[in-house]
């Protein structure tokens, strides 16, 4: 058995009804390239020969209530993957709106923590002939970075290539007294995790002020404006997804001289920029995005969830996209070489002392008490923009067309926007609460005129291509 880290094991803790802690993607397959051709019989017997090969999609969550500890991942040696494997029609006309539902409905749904915490649902009856499949993973199994790896190991760069030789679980069995046992020992370590804790929280404040003094700082928690989607989450879940050009994105990056990255979040910030416009909504101060960065290979141990976190302006205070851009450029600038100065442990840290059934407790009396409609906002949503394989990829001998990925949202922050790179493609998805963000696909439909707009601006760069929604 392997017990989980900090920052797992409260991703775990954060889990509800209301709320569930999930990250997915969605691939659109052409399955003309299948080798012999398609079926969902033929698909399930190749998922489960490449899952016997990735030993984390074979193991479950164990815990007890005299563990003192984190729980633990054993084995699940009842494992089937024709548990977590699920069959749909999309409704006619079947378009991506259709689809969209049904994924919605996927991700509202927990997972059943009696086995191994990960689905792939496959939709049919696509208008186009193709075929979707969702593959949605609790977050304390793997991060965003984390989680592309693990696509790949599921996928090869040419049809029809066999699958690798199975693996060993590799982390055994355990019953719950020798869960309870290894918990003391955890126990036992926490005074030393916690004095890091605190050392690591009290070394970013005077930095975080002497930045601020140079204007060299990230923004600052809890300083975020309020939209409508800042408010509790319920259990419902809507998304959308849009394709952009990748090529015309590059353009812009080169023209401007800046990051793909800053162009991505320019992006969010003219498409929240216009929709909050047109409801009224739109604050006097910037919208404040929270943006994950990995520090795989920094941190200590192997957690499947090795990220850290900085605070992002949008600058949607600001109307000429250019300017815009150029100012969240700035930012960025500023805010990653301030968050590179962090204890690249300091979440897992701080997770690795939070008593799990105090820290479950918390969050359903703060969602109870709607504590998230009045607190201040801690940011206004989640954007991240995760490395996509340079390579075309087949999964189960079916080409990926489209690769949209999702991340989870929560209470005072009802908005994520994932990106992924693929085959030419910048695929963005977008996950919210239907009683928050009614409208998503609104949303999602208005990054081609954001980026068309930019497009028109940059001198030397043609028009941007149409995109699509999926």
């Amino acid at each position: 058995m392997r017990r989980l880290s900090g920052l797992d094991a409260a991703l775990l803790y954060t889990d509800s009804p209301g709320l569930p802690v999930q990250i997915g993607g969605l691939a659109l397959l052409d399955v003309s390239t299948v080798p012999g051709g398609y079926s969902f019989e033929r698909l399930g017997s190749d998922l489960a020969a490449r899952v016997a090969a990735v030993p984390l999609l074979r193991r479950r969550v164990v815990d007890s209530r005299f563990n003192p500890g984190h729980p633990v991942w054993v084995d699940d040696p009842s494992f089937d993957v024709g548990r977590h494997l699920r069959r749909f029609t999309v409704p006619q006309p079947g378009t991506a709106a259709e689809l969209a539902v049904l994924c919605g409905q996927r991700f509202a749904r927990r997972f059943d923590r009696s086995g191994p915490l990960w689905e792939t649902a496959v939709f049919e009856g696509l208008a186009d002939g193709s075929v979707a499949v969702l593959t949605r993973i609790h977050h304390a199994v793997v991060d965003g970075l984390a989680g592309a790896t693990l696509l790949a190991q599921l996928c090869d760069l040419e049809p029809g290539a066999p699958p690798p030789q199975p693996e060993s679980p590799g982390v055994g069995g355990g019953n719950r007294l020798s869960v309870a046992a290894g918990g003391i020992a955890d126990l036992a370590a926490r005074p030393l995790d916690l004095a890091r804790a605190v050392r690591s929280g009290a070394a970013l404040v005077p930095g975080w002020v002497g930045r601020a003094r140079r204007g060299e700082a990230m923004a600052v928690p809890l300083t975020a404006p309020r939209t409508s989607f800042n408010r509790r989450v319920t259990g419902r879940r809507n998304v959308a997804f849009v394709t952009l050009d990748l090529a015309a994105v590059k353009a812009v990056k080169r023209a401007f001289g800046v990051t793909v990255n800053d162009v991505v979040l320019a992006l969010c910030s003219s498409v929240l920029r216009r929709y909050l416009a047109g409801r009224g909504e739109l604050p006097a101060s910037p919208l404040l995005a929270a943006v994950p960065v990995s520090v795989h290979g920094r941190a200590r141990g192997d957690a499947g969830n090795q990220i850290s976190v900085l605070m992002g302006r949008l600058h949607t205070e600001i109307a000429d996209p250019v300017v815009r851009l150029h100012a969240v450029a700035a930012d960025q600038t500023a805010a990653k070489a301030h968050q590179a100065t962090f204890d690249p442990d300091l979440l897992g840290s701080w997770g690795q002392v939070t008593p799990g059934a105090a820290f479950g407790a918390v969050l359903r009396l703060y969602s109870a008490l709607r504590l998230p409609d009045v607190l201040p906002v801690l940011n206004n949503l989640v954007v991240s923009d995760i490395p996509g394989p340079k390579d075309t990829l087949y999964y189960l001998g079916a080409r990926i067309t489209a690769l949209y990925p999702f991340g989870p949202i929560y209470h005072g922050a009802g908005l994520n926007i994932t990106v992924m790179s693929l085959d030419g493609g910048l695929h963005f998805g977008l996950q919210s609460c239907p009683d928050l963000l009614p409208d998503l696909w609104q949303l999602a439909g208005g990054f081609p005129a954001a980026l068309a707009e930019l497009a028109d601006r940059a001198p030397g760069t043609p028009p941007a291509p149409l995109a699509s929604p999926g």
